[in-house]
């Protein structure tokens, strides 16, 4: 039985309130300063200084202006600093704009054919409500921009650079989901109609080809030969003439994307455990969203592997957690809620993810940690919201941080222990797209 609060319980309240020691010493702070202002605990903050025992030389801050694909400049952050070493460039940039035109594309034709799947099921089942709540975003995952390079290639960004749209990308999402909306209700629309596999085909065909106008207008049309030119340190001029897309990937690449997978720590999951999420699958055949989960101590000892190895780390992580924007700064008690309120908000990593207090909000690169008797005691972080935050674009993330807010990371797959390497041989548990992980 529901019951309502009494005007005599609304009083004991207040009187309870008024009995806090300065409650309205702290009221007034917190009604003109704010909640995080006000709790913020200046003994954290000194604790998280811009030093680190091992630093991976990086370059200038990337920023992904007023958009969502944090993930595609985390890849491009994580991959370009061996090619910027190797050519001696100083500020090598990918071209994020060229990935972003392929990447709406095919999430189009992948939401047409997940339609297409989901046809038969009532409009208001939970799975077709997903698909059209949002069928063309920006967000994705490693194994997303992993899929579009191999098929796609990439391209310095002098080559493809920016487009006010690929950098304020809400008119376009906008634009976007109109239309695919309606091609979504018109493909469900024939096959309960029972159109004929012909009909289906010739009618998506041309629902991309409005699909491939709208980016091309928004993003430009996507470069197939160019020619890389380049000053190095020294000053030294270079050119390569006529290279594709595929071959500036192959020949710049360090690695094989084949070489990592994406490990997971999410405690609300039985870990050793291979999962996928079959309906984040941006490429129609291409590279799947598969993911490793792990418990936290080993998470931890492959992220300092692979920057002793001297290889940057793609993270995902909810950013918003605990976090000073301005100054760059990550930890776990740095907003001191439980003793400005008087009351505990602590929870549980795996309590966070079961109950959709967590989410993975955003992705950046590991490039640094200090060590202290080889425990890390923060860590450095490439981010990519551009030089105006942080120090230069750059964060200092405290090791409790890592502990309660990442949740993936991307590992090179030799540096997995041989019984992590077995799990990854077996048949992925296939996960909600709605899950904590998606």
């Amino acid at each position: 039985m529901a019951h309502e609060i009494t005007q005599k319980q609304q009083a004991a309240f207040k009187a309870a309130f008024l009995q806090q020691p300065q409650a309205t010493t702290i009221q007034r702070a917190v009604m003109n300063n704010g909640i995080n202002a006000v709790s913020e605990d200046p003994d954290v903050k000194t604790k998280l200084t811009n030093t680190f025992s091992l630093s991976l030389p990086t370059g200038k801050a990337t920023d992904q202006k007023h958009s969502g694909r944090c993930w595609l400049f985390a890849t491009l952050n994580t991959l370009r600093h061996e090619v910027a070493t190797k050519l001696q460039l100083p500020d090598f940039e990918f071209s994020e704009n060229y990935l972003s035109f392929w990447d709406r594309f095919e999430k189009a034709n992948a939401f047409y054919e997940f339609v297409l799947a989901t046809a038969k099921k009532p409009a208001d089942s939970r799975v077709v409500t997903w698909l059209f709540d949002s069928p063309n975003d920006d967000g994705g995952q490693w194994d997303n921009a992993a899929a579009l390079i191999k098929k796609y290639g990439l391209v310095p960004k002098s080559v493809m650079p920016e487009t006010q749209a690929s950098a304020n990308t809400t008119e376009f999402s906008q634009v976007m989901g109109l239309r695919l909306r309606k091609d979504g209700i018109k493909l469900r629309q024939l096959v309960a109609a029972n159109a004929s596999q012909e009909d289906l085909a010739r009618a998506k065909k041309h629902m991309l080809m409005v699909i491939y106008r709208l980016c091309a207008t928004a993003f430009g049309t996507p470069v197939e030969k160019f020619d890389f030119t380049y000053r190095d340190k020294q000053q030294q001029f270079h050119r390569e003439s006529g290279l594709t897309p595929q071959q500036f990937a192959v020949k710049y690449l360090p690695h094989s994307l084949t070489d990592y997978v994406t490990v997971i720590n999410s405690p609300d999951k039985p870990f050793n455990q291979l999962y996928t999420i079959p309906l984040e699958t941006n490429v129609v055949g291409g590279q799947a969203v598969t993911m490793l989960n792990v418990d936290l101590k080993t998470m931890k000892a492959l992220t300092l592997a692979q920057l002793k190895a001297g290889e940057p780390v793609w993270f995902g992580n909810d950013v918003l957690a605990q976090m000073d924007r301005k100054q760059g700064l990550l930890a776990s008690r740095l907003y001191d809620y439980d003793t400005l309120f008087g009351a505990d908000f602590q929870l549980s990593k795996k309590a966070r993810l079961q109950y959709r207090q967590a989410i993975v909000s955003h992705a950046m690169t590991l490039s640094g940690v200090d060590l202290k008797a080889e425990q890390p005691q923060k860590w450095r972080v490439e981010n990519s919201w551009g030089e105006k935050v942080g120090t230069k674009g750059y964060f200092v993330m405290a090791d409790d941080w890592f502990d309660d807010y990442v949740y993936q990371v991307v590992i090179k797959r030799d540096l997995l222990p041989p019984a992590l390497r077995t799990a990854l041989k077996a048949t992925p548990v296939q996960l909600a797209p709605w899950d904590s992980m998606g």
